[in-house]
C-alpha cells in the first residue's frame, strides 16, 4: 500500500509489539466520525482483538484534534432528506460495533487526547479503558446543545468513572471542560504538556504491557463486570480467573523469583 492509499484511509493501524495504534485519519474533518471512518473502525478493532500479540492499544487522532463528534455534514444532510433513522442508524451500527469490541478486548485501551474530544468524540476518550491528555486538551459533551442525547459509549464509561449525578452534570450542564478538570473527576489518568504527550503515551503503554495478558485480561473483565454484578456472582467470577491467571507461565515464573528470594 503505498503513502498516498495510506494517507485516504479514515483510520490507520501500526502495531509495534506488544503495543497498537489506532490514529483516526480525517485531520482536515478534525476527525469527525463519518460512515467510511464507522466501518474502518470496526475493521481495524476486529484486527486488534483477534491478535494475541497486542496487549495495549492506543487511541490517538491526527491533525489538531483528537475527535470532533459525528460529522455534521452527514448528519444535517440526512436531516434535509429525512433519512436521520437508516443514516443514523447505519453510522452508529458499525461505530457502536467498534466501542463495544473496544471494551469486550482482552486488551487495554488507552485514549490519548490532544486538541478537541468533542460529542463522539468524548465519548470515545473515555469508552477506552484508561485516559492520558495533553494539557491545553478541551472535552466538549455538544449533545446538549444540539438537542440531542449521547451516544458512542458516553454514558457507559463516563458514568462508570465519575456517577450518575456528575454525568447527567457534563452531559447537561458543561459546555466544556478542561483536561485538569477530567483528570480532576477521574476521567482521565494523567494530563502532560502537549509537547510530551507522544512520549507520555508511550511510556505509559509499555508500562501497561508489562502485565501478564491473563492478569491484564481478566482484570479489565472482572472490573467492567463489577458494577452490574451481584457480590456472589462477582467472587465466583475472581475465582475463576485468579485460578486461570495461575495456570500461565508468567505466574509461575513470578512465585519462582519470589519463594527463591525469601529461602
Amino acid at each position: 500500500m503505498t503513502d498516498t492509499t495510506l494517507a485516504a484511509e479514515p483510520a490507520l493501524l501500526s502495531i509495534d509489539r506488544p503495543i497498537a495504534t489506532i490514529t483516526l485519519n480525517r485531520p482536515a474533518a478534525f476527525n469527525s466520525i463519518d460512515i467510511a471512518i464507522a466501518k474502518r473502525l470496526e475493521q481495524l478493532a476486529t484486527q486488534v482483538e483477534a491478535d494475541d500479540g497486542i496487549r495495549v492499544l492506543v487511541l490517538q487522532g491526527e491533525g489538531r484534534a483528537f475527535c470532533a463528534g459525528g460529522d455534521l455534514q452527514t448528519i444535517g444532510a440526512a436531516a434535509e432528506a429525512d433519512t436521520i433513522a437508516p443514516v443514523v442508524g447505519g453510522l452508529l451500527q458499525h461505530y457502536h460495533a467498534f466501542i463495544a469490541s473496544l471494551r469486550r478486548m482482552p486488551k487495554i485501551v488507552l485514549a490519548s487526547v490532544h486538541g478537541s474530544a468533542a460529542g463522539a468524540g468524548m465519548s470515545l476518550a473515555f469508552a477506552a479503558d484508561l485516559c492520558i491528555a495533553a494539557e491545553e486538551a478541551r472535552f466538549t459533551p455538544a449533545y446538549a446543545k444540539l438537542g440531542v442525547s449521547p451516544d458512542g459509549g458516553g454514558t457507559i464509561g463516563v458514568t462508570a468513572s465519575v456517577g450518575v449525578r456528575r454525568a447527567l452534570q457534563i452531559f447537561l450542564a458543561e459546555d466544556n471542560f478542561t483536561a485538569q478538570q477530567a483528570y480532576e473527576w477521574g476521567l482521565v489518568a494523567k494530563v502532560v504538556p502537549g509537547l510530551e504527550l507522544m512520549a507520555a503515551t508511550r511510556e505509559l503503554a509499555l508500562r501497561l504491557a508489562q502485565n501478564a495478558p491473563a492478569a491484564l485480561s481478566e482484570t479489565k473483565a472482572l472490573i467492567h463486570s463489577a458494577p452490574t454484578t451481584s457480590v456472589e456472582l462477582q467472587l465466583d467470577a475472581e475465582r475463576d480467573a485468579i485460578i486461570a491467571c495461575m495456570h500461565s507461565d508468567e505466574f509461575r515464573i513470578a512465585v519462582q523469583k519470589f519463594t527463591s528470594k525469601t529461602k
